[in-house]
């Protein structure tokens, strides 16, 4: 037996006399007992508030992004303990690896976001700079700093590793410490991930508490800059949103509940093709994987009336195939549903769905004497326009609804009676079907999969929430968005917008904001020093050069890009941009670099490319071009080397910007 212990103001606490009992989902046999431990919940949010916050608060975003790193690989060379542990939710090894891995691998992502995207900074800018004043003296920004408080993270049973990883990563990047709430069926898992990430060393003091059982009064301790992110069912989302005290202090509250996902067989998509197979191996894996018990598992599908019956028939055979026993058995292809009591729910909400739709896939009773082993149900809805259940209970099992529809609008007027899912998936050739598709369906749905032949093998599933890309959906789904890259990170931060002259806006952000720099005509070339040794607003400006015909003449003839506003007198003084023959803007930014290029071996090791290049005003043959170079943000790439990323004007002799572009460099740091 299994004592799970919580831990909590840095120390673990074992179970109280009231534990619940945790039962092996596959033996049936108890297995474990959490919850009933005196928590203090004040001394809870008091270590977090003071302790854990302070410690991740006073990190960048980068060295955030490198713990994060750092949690990944050590959890990656521990996973089998987590492997091991999880057979008793009745787990396969393929579920395992869609937890264990997939919440892994939602580290690796977040850290190399955090790397890419944010600065290494405590502050991150939202948006561009917005002109507030004609002469740019009185400008503005979106910035965003992390929230002062906790995040309070409340997982599902079906992913006691993934749920809580993909939460701790965008929290622990933003800077916020978190208090994991696992639910009690499969916290055992969840305690050993989270015994391992102490154990590690890695994150500070105070980032990471754990509370397997009930959460007492925590929800009413909560104060504006605490965030609350709730995976679950509607119905608790429902109850733990209306909370008082959360509608008093306005807590964020982010909620991913169950919806009724539904596929779409296109109504181009014929039987015995490839993409036939892809739609019965999408529903399949999603009826199948860890049983059905997935927020994302297909509930429903739209298929086109002549052609359910083959459905039913191949979606039929490939359930028949699959065999149903013990998940450590390499042979079985699912396995229990994480309780008998979860057993009773699924069973009691499929009888519902029966009542509006026949069985034509599946056995009501247990394929197995003990156990959390159910059959897989797949059921026929004839009437799908006048049915309710179907596109209102959800069963969270293997068990899935076929129905027919007419055309694309009735497939997606029925797909959109779910009241909102995570995730609906099309299976079409068809552009003009996905389009149709689209314009119907997104409103109602957090996410779109689209697949066929041509992406089959680079697809990640029907079912597979991706780091990258928003996880959520409107109404019944709870409207939160997690994941979604850097977006998942800025939930767990407060956006501010600061106003200002142009140097307190660049002393704030750390970054050269136009009107902020400043030139020092008797410094070394910029070119000629080390990464560290370089100011952010430091202004190199140039002298001029001019711009003759001979030049644009010369340079149409190397490169071969001879348009006639280079080349036409009067074709170009016809278009109504240019006031006659003028100069390729490639040519201006090739003068640009001669301008500001100090070419002798130094510091700067390569130029890595350019962002943002605007043309503004044409250049023609007489008129001079000069350069000013201002040093924009300074980012530690490695010990040997750092990006400088430079604001680049291009002028005319009037003054007025002909060119503007960002360059970035790989410079040298100091020894």
């Amino acid at each position: 037996m299994l004592d799970v212990a919580s831990f909590t103001a840095g120390r673990w606490l074992e179970p109280g006399d009231n534990a619940r009992p945790i039962e092996n989902a596959v033996t049936g046999e108890p297995l474990a007992r959490a919850g009933g431990a005196a928590i203090h919940m004040d001394a809870v949010l008091h270590h977090a508030h003071g302790v854990g916050g302070p410690a991740l608060r006073a990190m960048t975003f980068h060295d955030r992004a490198r713990m994060l790193k750092a949690l990944a690989q050590h959890l990656n060379g521990h996973k089998q303990a987590l492997y091991d542990i999880s057979y008793a939710t009745g787990a396969t090894l393929n579920d395992h690896k869609f937890d264990i891995d997939g919440g892994i691998g939602t580290l690796f992502v977040y850290a190399s976001k955090g790397r890419r995207e944010m600065p290494d900074e405590r502050v991150h800018v939202d948006g561009a700079v917005e002109q507030l004043s004609r002469d740019g003296s009185f400008v503005g920004q979106h910035i965003c700093v992390p929230k002062r408080g906790a995040a309070v993270h409340i997982n599902a049973f079906n992913f006691p590793v993934w749920g809580m990883l993909e939460k701790l990563a965008p929290a622990f990047l933003a800077g916020m410490p978190a208090i994991v709430k696992p639910a009690t069926a499969t916290c055992y898992v969840t305690e050993l991930c989270v015994k391992l990430i102490l154990e590690s060393g890695i994150i500070p003091n105070g980032a990471l508490q754990l509370i397997c059982g009930g959460t007492g009064d925590l929800l009413d301790r909560l104060g504006p800059q605490d965030v609350v992110a709730f995976t679950g069912s509607a119905a608790t989302g429902t109850m733990l949103r209306a909370t008082p005290n959360l509608v008093e202090n306005a807590v964020p509250f982010m909620a991913e509940q169950d919806s009724l996902n539904c596929s779409i067989l296109g109504p181009d998509i014929e039987p015995g093709s490839a993409e036939f197979d892809i739609f019965l191996t999408e529903v399949h894996g999603e009826m199948t994987t860890k049983a059905g018990q997935k927020c994302t598992a297909i509930r429903r599908m739209m298929v086109p009336q002549d052609r359910v019956e083959a459905v039913i028939e191949g979606l039929s055979q490939k359930l028949r195939d699959t065999v149903i026993g013990d998940p450590k058995d390499k042979a079985t292809g699912m396995g229990a549903l994480v309780s008998q009591s979860q057993r009773a729910d699924v069973l009691a909400t499929a009888k519902t769905i029966n009542e509006e739709a026949e069985l034509a896939f599946g056995t009501w009773d247990a394929p197995m004497e003990r156990g959390a082993f159910t059959s897989p149900l797949l059921f026929h809805c004839g009437n799908p326009t006048d049915a309710e259940a179907v596109h209102a209970a959800e069963a969270f099992g293997p068990v899935a609804t076929v129905m027919g529809y007419d055309d694309m609008e009735q497939a997606a007027e029925l797909a959109n009676r779910g009241k909102g899912s995570l995730v609906a998936s099309i299976i079409t050739n068809d552009a003009d079907v996905a389009q149709q598709a689209v314009e119907a369906m997104a409103p109602w749905h957090g996410r779109l999969y689209f697949n066929n032949a041509t992406s089959a093998k680079a697809a990640t599933g029907h079912g597979a929430p991706m780091p990258h890309m928003v996880h959520g959906g409107p109404g019944r789904a709870g409207g939160g968005e997690e994941l979604g890259g850097i977006r998942g990170v800025l939930h767990y931060m407060q956006r501010t917008a600061v106003q200002g002259s142009p140097q307190i806006l660049s002393a704030v952000t750390n970054r050269h904001v136009a009107g902020s720099g400043h030139h020092d005509e008797n410094a070394p070339h910029p070119f000629t020093r080390e990464f560290e040794a370089l100011t952010v607003g430091e202004t190199l400006k140039t002298p001029s050069r001019p711009v003759t015909l001979e030049d644009i003449e010369h340079f149409a003839d190397f490169t071969g890009d001879t348009f006639y506003a280079h080349m036409d007198e009067e074709a170009a003084a016809a278009n109504p941009f240019f006031p006659g023959r003028v100069a390729h803007g490639y040519l201006l930014l090739s003068f640009a670099a001669g301008l500001f290029v100090e070419p002798n071996p130094g510091p700067v090791l390569a130029n890595t490319g350019l962002d943002n290049l605007r043309f503004l005003k044409p250049v023609p043959p007489g008129e001079s071009i000069r350069v000013e170079l201002t040093v924009k943000t300074k980012t530690i790439r490695n010990e040997a080397y750092g990006e400088v990323r430079w604001d680049v004007a291009v002028l005319d002799s009037h003054g007025d910007p002909v060119a503007t572009y960002e360059l970035l460099t790989m410079v040298a740091r100091g020894s």
